[in-house]
């Protein structure tokens, strides 16, 4: 498919871009560009594909996606290279998650080929607006949408695919600082729902509990299962592992209510060669708590594409609050994130072909 390009009429004065970039937080600044794609069903699938200034969009009122939430998104990152070049982690397993979510959420699915390429084209047209300051990135954005306007339970017919870029600096304020947690009552997904798929719903039943939690001065807040409120399974945005004095460590495992972190892959991968024994199991709160009384769990690390490797310190909830070791950054931690984020970078060498490199 070709891509029709349109010349921003406006982009951003560079001296006030360049400036933006200095400080860009995280996803509160956007690139001048956006990539679009239409789906039909009536006029064989997938068609204009352009990449353009980014502008408002233009929904009729009964949209599907307005009615019925007929909407996914990912989310991945371009990467500075050590040789000034820009490059992609893992975007072919970004594209196969999308398809995932879209199969679940009755939506057409998008080619592989196709999705990569939009996102490649995206970050050569908006690389000015990678931002200087240290462990930046640009963020981006691809997301599907239902069109169609129709008032009725069923799968839409038209759909729209676009990308957006935002340049982005720390998830966290402070960086990779040991972050605190609150335990929800409310559950995020159940057996049989959409907790695999990466849709706006998802997040939207998180909202509630992390507004508690950023209430009550901690940074993410946990969820548990469904059926039992024992079982660990994510936070609000990141996938959880449990490191253990005896050179074990834990990660819940995908049983459909979490999403498959493609950080979460890559981490079991990169612990296993450090000679840690991972499994994925299920690991109650309750155990958690206990654990870290004892000393036998050292450390417990967050991870997500935004976030990259996160030390959880703190864990708080209606029954109390307990520390995980001395409440700060762990060693392994530490280490697995500066491993990960070097072969994103390039200053690591990259022995699993994860980095695509952009011309």
């Amino acid at each position: 498919m070709q891509f029709e390009k349109i010349t921003h009429p406006a982009p951003m004065d560079a001296a006030a871009r360049d400036e933006a970039l200095k400080n860009p937080g995280f996803g509160t600044l956007f690139s001048d560009h956006m990539v679009t794609i239409e789906y039909d069903e009536a006029k064989g699938g997938w068609h204009a594909a352009k990449v353009g200034p980014r502008e408002p969009l233009t929904l009729d009122p009964a949209a599907s996606v307005l009615h019925y939430a007929q909407e996914i998104f990912e989310g991945l990152k371009a990467y500075k290279q050590v040789d000034g070049g820009l490059a992609l982690f893992r975007p072919e397993e970004n594209a196969r998650r999308f398809n995932a979510s879209a199969e679940r959420l009755a939506m057409p699915a998008l080619p592989e080929e196709l999705f990569i390429e939009s996102v490649k084209l995206l970050v050569d047209t908006d690389k000015d607006w990678f931002p200087t300051v240290e462990g930046g990135s640009l963020y981006l954005r691809p997301f599907m949408i239902a069109t169609e306007a129709f008032l009725g339970v069923r799968p839409a017919k038209q759909y729209k695919y676009l990308v957006i870029a935002s340049p982005a600096g720390s998830y966290f304020k402070g960086g990779a600082k040991a972050v605190s947690i609150w335990i929800s009552e409310y559950t995020r997904a159940a057996p049989g729902g959409t907790g695999a798929a990466k849709c706006g719903g998802n997040y939207a039943a998180s909202l509630v509990p992390t507004g508690k939690a950023f209430a009550q001065g901690h940074d993410q807040v946990l969820f548990l299962d469904a059926a039992e409120h024992k079982w660990v399974e994510e936070l609000g945005g990141m996938n959880l592992f449990f490191v253990f004095d005896d050179g074990r460590v834990i990660t819940p495992p995908l049983t459909g209510t979490i999403l498959p972190g493609i950080t979460r892959n890559s981490l079991i991968t990169l612990l296993r060669e450090e000679g840690l024994e991972v499994s994925e199991e299920m690991y109650s709160i309750d155990q958690w708590r206990e654990d870290a009384a004892s000393g036998r769990l050292i450390e417990t690390m967050a991870c997500g594409t935004a976030a990259v490797v996160t030390p959880v310190g703190k864990v708080a909830g209606p029954d109390g609050e307990f520390t995980i070791g001395a409440g700060g950054p762990g060693q392994l931690t530490m280490k697995i994130r500066e491993k990960l984020v070097g072969i994103q970078k390039g200053a690591v060498e990259d022995t699993h072909d994860w980095v695509m490199k952009l011309d």
